[in-house]
C-alpha cells in the first residue's frame, strides 16, 4: 500500500488508532490502549493508540470533549488535577511522563517537548515585551535569531516592542509558538492552532508546519477541528470520539432556524469616532482610529477582517474592558462609561463579553455550577432553591449535561469551556451579547448548534449580537450586517447578503 493510502485510511478510521506508513524514522512518542478517566469514572481520555515520528504532522481531530487536549497534556506530563491514567501505556522520548521526578519533567519540557494550549496568551508574561519572551527560552537568544522566529510565524519585527496586551489572540497565538521554537524542541505539541487566525494566516500556519516537520525532523502534534489545516499539513490523522461512559452531549438540533423579528430603528449600543493607542516603549501604536459602530436593537452585526486587525479591541471597547483614548460610547442613546466598573449595575448586566479564550472568563479554582451561580446570584431574584435548576437549562441551551456543574475547568475540554463561558454570560440575561470567536474552538455541528441557539435569543428575548468571526460561513447564515475592519478602521460595511453570500 502507498504511503497516500496508508494516510486516507488513518484519516477515516473510525476508532482512536492510526496507522502509521513504515519509514525508517524511530517514533519519539507511543501511546498504546492509554485511557484517562477522574476518579469518579468520568472518562477523559478513551483507550487511544498512536505513533508519534520525527518529520511528520500527526494530527487529532474529533467532536469536542473527545479527548484532544487530554491526550495532548498526557504527551507533556501536565493531566487535569485528579486525572490518572487508568489502563495503556505511554512512551514520550523513551520516558514515561507522568512517572518523572518534577525537575526531571521541568527539563523534558524545556528542552525537547513544547506545548502551546488553547489560551497562549495566558502563558505570556504581561509586563515582557515579544523580544524578551522569545529570547527567554532561546537557544540562541540573538536579536536576529529572534526576529528570524517572528518571520518564520508570520509576525512582523515591528511586534518586538510590544507586550502580549497590544497584542490581538492571533498575534498572540503566533508569539507562542514562536517561544515553543525557539527551544529546539524533538516535539511540538498545538491545540488549536488556528483558531482565531483568518484564512490567509491559517494556510500560512499550514504551510509553516509541515516545513518545520520535514526541515527541522520535528515531530508535530496538532490538535484541531479544522479540516482545511489537516488536508494541508497532516501527514496522518488520529480520529478520537467520546467515551461511551461519559454523559451524553445533547445532538444539536437540526429544527428551522427560528424566524428573528426586525429589529427596531433606536440604537442598542454605539461606538463614536473611538481611537485606542498601545504604547510599547515611547511610541504610541494606534489599535482603533476613528471607529464609528453602532449596533441597532435585536440586529445581530458581524464584524471581520484580517488578524490583528482591531476586532477584539473593539469588543473590549464596548463591553467596558479597555477604555478608548478619544471617542464615546453609548446606549439607547444615552452615554455609556468607558470602562465596566463605572457603569450601573443593571449596564453591566445589560452587555456580556464572551472572550475568544474561555479562560480568561472562568476560575480554575471553581466549578462550573458555582461560576454560574455568582452571576444568577448578582443579577436575578432567583432563590438558593431554584438556582441548581436554571444552572441545569443553562447547560441544556450550550449542548452540556448537567453533570458538568461539578467540574473544574481544568476537567473540561477547550470547547466544552467556550460553550461554559458562553452560558456564564447567558446567566445575567443580557441585552447585548459580545462574541469574540466563540465558535472557534468548537467542531462543526457543535458551532452550528451555538449559533441556533444565539438566533433563538434573537427571536425569543430581541437580544443584539455582536459577532467577530473567521468562520465566513456562519457570518454569511446568522448575522444582518457585517463590517469590514483593515489596521483598526472599519473599512466598509453593509448587509451581509451583499458582503458575504451565503455559503
Amino acid at each position: 500500500m502507498s504511503d497516500l493510502a496508508h494516510q486516507d485510511q488513518a484519516r477515516t478510521r473510525p476508532d482512536n488508532s492510526a496507522d502509521v506508513a513504515a519509514g525508517p524514522a524511530q517514533p519519539v512518542a507511543t501511546v498504546t490502549g492509554l485511557e484517562i478517566a477522574l476518579p469518579d469514572g468520568t472518562v477523559l481520555l478513551p483507550a487511544t493508540t498512536a505513533v508519534v515520528r520525527p518529520g511528520q504532522v500527526t494530527a487529532l481531530t474529533g467532536a469536542s470533549g473527545s479527548g484532544k487536549t487530554t491526550l495532548l497534556r498526557a504527551l507533556v506530563g501536565h493531566l487535569p488535577a485528579g486525572a490518572a491514567i487508568t489502563t495503556g501505556t505511554l512512551d514520550v522520548l523513551g520516558t514515561q511522563p507522568h512517572t518523572l521526578t518534577p525537575d526531571a519533567l521541568r527539563q523534558l519540557r524545556r528542552t525537547r517537548v513544547a506545548y502551546v494550549g488553547q489560551d497562549p496568551g495566558s502563558a505570556l508574561n504581561p509586563r515582557m515585551t515579544v523580544r524578551r519572551l522569545v529570547a527567554e527560552l532561546a537557544t540562541g537568544p540573538s536579536a536576529e535569531s529572534v526576529r528570524t522566529l517572528l518571520t518564520e510565524c508570520s509576525l512582523p519585527a515591528d511586534l518586538l516592542d510590544r507586550r502580549p496586551t497590544a497584542l490581538s489572540g492571533g498575534q498572540q497565538r503566533r508569539v507562542a509558538l514562536a517561544r515553543a521554537l525557539a527551544r529546539t524542541p524533538q516535539i511540538l505539541l498545538l491545540d488549536e492552532p488556528t483558531a482565531g487566525l483568518d484564512t490567509t494566516l491559517r494556510d500560512e500556519i499550514a504551510h509553516l508546519l509541515r516545513r518545520l516537520a520535514t526541515n527541522r525532523n520535528l515531530a508535530i502534534v496538532i490538535a484541531t477541528h479544522d479540516p482545511t489545516l489537516v488536508e494541508a499539513c497532516a501527514h496522518h490523522t488520529v480520529r478520537l470520539t467520546p467515551a461511551r461512559t461519559q454523559p451524553p452531549t445533547p445532538a444539536p438540533r437540526t429544527a428551522e432556524r427560528p424566524a428573528v423579528p426586525e429589529h427596531t430603528s433606536g440604537r442598542a449600543l454605539s461606538a463614536q469616532d473611538v481611537e485606542v493607542c498601545f504604547r510599547g516603549g515611547s511610541d504610541r501604536r494606534p489599535a482603533l482610529t476613528g471607529v464609528d459602530f453602532t449596533a441597532p436593537a435585536g440586529s445581530a452585526t458581524a464584524v471581520i477582517g484580517p488578524s490583528g486587525s482591531g476586532k477584539t479591541t473593539l469588543l473590549r471597547v464596548l463591553a467596558g474592558l479597555h477604555p478608548p483614548t478619544n471617542g464615546h460610547l453609548t446606549l439607547d442613546g444615552e452615554k455609556l462609561a468607558a470602562t465596566a466598573r463605572r457603569r450601573t449595575r443593571e449596564q453591566q448586566r445589560r452587555i456580556q463579553f464572551v472572550p475568544q479564550n474561555p479562560l480568561a472568563a472562568l476560575n480554575p479554582r471553581r466549578t462550573v455550577g458555582h461560576q454560574l451561580t455568582r452571576p444568577l446570584r448578582l443579577h436575578t431574584t432567583l432563590t438558593a432553591k431554584e438556582t441548581p435548576e436554571r444552572i441545569t437549562e443553562l447547560l441544556e441551551q450550550v449542548e452540556l449535561p448537567a453533570g458538568f456543574a461539578d467540574r473544574y475547568p481544568s476537567e473540561l475540554s477547550g470547547g466544552q469551556r467556550q460553550r461554559v463561558s458562553i452560558a456564564r454570560a447567558l446567566a445575567a440575561g443580557p441585552d447585548i451579547l459580545l462574541c469574540d470567536e466563540v465558535t472557534s474552538a468548537l467542531d462543526h455541528d457543535t458551532a452550528t448548534a451555538v449559533m441556533d441557539l444565539l438566533t433563538r435569543l434573537r427571536a425569543e428575548h430581541g437580544t443584539t449580537l455582536v459577532v467577530v468571526s473567521h468562520e465566513h460561513h456562519l457570518i454569511a447564515r446568522y448575522t444582518d450586517t457585517t463590517h469590514l475592519m483593515d489596521t483598526g478602521r472599519i473599512t466598509t460595511g453593509g448587509p451581509t447578503a451583499d458582503l458575504l453570500p451565503a455559503v
